[in-house]
């Protein structure tokens, strides 16, 4: 697909979801305001469903014979992928905590937090399993990295960092990425993140002696 196509398509796909914020609507409502086909509309509409930010909410009968219309809305769980006030607000609340506790109370923070957020993937048998689960669980979450299997055992090299600037205000940030690898994966992990410039993340994995 040329460039200009996919500007295009990502154009589109913006203004659905600027329509859909304002209130759920049918293909033939989104095609009408936005002056594309039906058939426009439901290409972007598959992709929008694909990526979790759209979804079919119900579906409306006007009175008359025939099929009624799918009534489609913005996903409850995409409110985020909307607002970036999320990373300054985080970040500023680590800053007043690195001021009101010592470096080892932040740390336990962290590494607490990151203990409850890798109760919410399911268990895996093996130790592979559960490497691969939590690499992909932090894709999932936005990380841009590649799972390379070493002679120790698994290595996960960030191409940035999913938290950076949280971590540009508190270093200690990175336990709690730390502390979910371990606890998914039941294996020995060591954080070796670059943090000169722009964060970037790294952990190594080995299997529990």
């Amino acid at each position: 697909m040329a460039w200009w196509q996919r500007q295009n398509d990502k154009t589109t796909r913006n203004r659905i979801i600027a329509l859909l914020r304002r209130g759920q609507r049918s293909v033939e409502e989104m095609a009408e305001s936005l002056g594309l086909t039906d058939n426009a509309v439901r290409a972007q509409l598959a992709t929008l469903e694909r990526e979790k930010v759209v979804q079919q909410t119900g579906v409306r009968r006007d009175g008359t014979v025939g099929k009624p219309a799918t009534l489609y809305g913005i996903a409850p769980d995409s409110s985020a992928l909307f607002s970036s006030a999320y990373s300054p607000v985080l970040g500023a609340i680590l800053a007043e905590l690195g001021e009101r506790m010592t470096p080892k109370q932040l740390e336990g923070l962290m590494r607490r937090a990151g203990k409850r957020l890798a109760g919410t993937l399911p268990a895996r048998s093996n130790f592979d399993e559960r490497v691969r689960a939590s690499a992909t669980f932090l894709t999932g979450m936005g990380a841009d990295a590649d799972l390379v299997q070493t002679n120790e055992g698994y290595e996960i090299r960030g191409h940035g960092c999913l938290l950076s600037d949280a971590v540009k205000e508190c270093p200690a940030t990175c336990a709690i990425l730390e502390q979910l690898l371990r606890e998914v994966t039941r294996g020995e992990v060591t954080e070796r993140c670059d943090r000169s410039g722009a964060p970037s993340c790294r952990f190594l994995i080995s299997p529990a002696a």
